[in-house]
């Protein structure tokens, strides 16, 4: 009886946020698995929650390196790990596509995915406490092969089962208000180390955050095994290097996919360009460890306000969502190019920079997420474990390129590669508006 209670309560929250107020429409999805849709909701919801909030608190960009830095390894080390974890996860793609089509009930390779990223996350609390300079950054940046490699099992396998449980016009929704949850935790955990920064912390204290990121993707894990998934198409599950390379030609012939490869490309500034706002501020501020609250705290609240928003607008146009999410960036970086160069005042101001990453935060939540919406809805069935597995797989080969850029800040100006990669997201906004619609 509370079970039924509780179902009942489920859908009657479903139905609310999602403005049903007469027959739930399932668009996309059968009459079987639409009964279980208020319940599928709330557990990728949970889950999804739980690993943006992992995620955060592993984040390459601000609190790996941080902790990389507290111990000592070099610099050219760190400065791998940011395309290592993106890339590392999208190359083999292709390959792990082609194991996941031959499971019809694919929820169980996005919990083994999460429960190794779990031991990998967890490992690098351990290495920090026990390991030194070059030998623990060797060690780090090994743990992050494996979480990144752990990490594209749950890119296949989570918009396979989004896709099979969630109606098509509650994607882009369903997505808003996981990062809108998400980003109240991370200001959360800002706050508290903007706390905690009034004491001088030692080794313990960055090793316990990130041993705690770890255990929210053992926690995500138990989540998402309670999903109601039906079992689905299992055709193309045959050798996966060979249907790799032959999943590979969906970019010569399918001219809108292509399409949406070299906008996603180009509309890579987002990410790209967040290290070096965080840089910008440590010539100019200094490195004080408050900064690193600071900038969790921006991006957190970019979230916060930004992603229902994005979610909603996805649902009407996910291609426009990319669209104004790509300006943004660009703007914003061409914005910044001209007060680092020009205004000597302004560049010394502490405000500038948690500013700039917060408006970056919400111009890289829109990019994201409209492209992950995007893609969900081009196709049906097993051709969307297709394009979702060879798109990650090139995006990872073009994150290798250009993650040299990094090397490269030694040389030329942090501002003037702001610049650049701010070009490239004009054209990406350029090239998203010419595709079509697929809502």
């Amino acid at each position: 009886m509370n079970s039924k209670k509780q179902s009942l309560n489920l859908e009657k929250v479903y139905d609310f946020i999602n403005n049903e107020e007469d027959a739930r429409i399932c668009k996309d999805i059968d009459e079987s698995a639409c009964r279980s849709t208020p319940k599928n909701y709330f557990l990728i919801l949970i889950s999804n929650t739980l690993t943006s909030l992992g995620d955060t608190l592993s984040n390459p960009k601000t609190v790996l390196a941080w902790l990389m830095s507290y111990v000592n390894a070099p610099v050219y080390l760190i400065s791998f790990i940011v395309p290592i974890r993106e890339s590392g996860s999208m190359l083999p793609q292709i390959v792990i596509a082609s194991y996941v089509r031959k499971k019809a009930v694919r929820k169980w390779t996005w919990v083994l995915g999460s429960v190794l990223q779990f031991l990998s996350i967890s490992a690098i609390g351990w290495i920090a406490m026990k390991f030194k300079g070059a030998e623990a950054g060797w060690h780090i940046v090994l743990c992050l092969v494996a979480f990144s490699l752990s990490r594209g099992l749950c890119s296949v396998a989570s918009k396979d089962v989004l896709g099979k449980t969630i109606p098509k016009t509650k994607r882009g929704k369903l997505k808003g208000y996981t990062a809108s949850v998400s980003g109240i935790l991370v200001l959360l955990a800002g706050l508290f180390m903007i706390y905690s920064s009034k004491e001088d912390q030692d080794i313990l204290f960055y090793s316990y955050i990130i041993f705690f990121a770890g255990s929210l993707w053992l926690m995500a894990a138990i989540v998402y095994a309670n999903i109601k998934e039906f079992p689905g198409e299992t055709s193309g599950g045959r050798n996966g290097l060979k249907e790799a390379l032959a999943k590979m030609n969906l970019v010569k012939t399918d001219k809108s996919f292509r399409n949406f490869i070299i906008s996603r490309s180009l509309l890579l500034c987002s990410a790209l360009t967040a290290p070096y706002y965080v840089l910008l501020a440590q010539t100019y501020l200094g490195k004080e460890s408050y900064l690193l609250g600071l900038f969790i705290i921006a991006n957190g609240a970019a979230s916060v306000i930004s992603a229902p928003i994005w979610g909603a607008m996805a649902d009407k146009s996910s291609k426009m969502v990319m669209v104004w999410g790509g300006l943004i960036a660009a703007i914003l970086g061409i914005m910044t190019f001209v007060i680092i160069t020009w205004m000597d005042g302004l560049r010394g101001d502490y405000w500038l920079y948690p500013l700039a990453f917060f408006l970056l935060g919400i111009a890289h939540s829109g990019v994201r997420l409209g492209r992950k919406t995007y893609i969900v809805d081009m196709a049906g069935g097993n051709k969307r474990t297709d394009y979702v597995a060879v798109s990650n797989t090139l995006i990872g080969i073009i994150l290798l390129i250009t993650g040299g850029i990094s090397a490269l800040a030694s040389i030329f100006s942090v501002e003037g590669i702001i610049l650049v990669l701010s070009l490239f997201g004009i054209a990406g906004a350029y090239t998203s508006s010419r595709l079509p619609e697929v809502q």
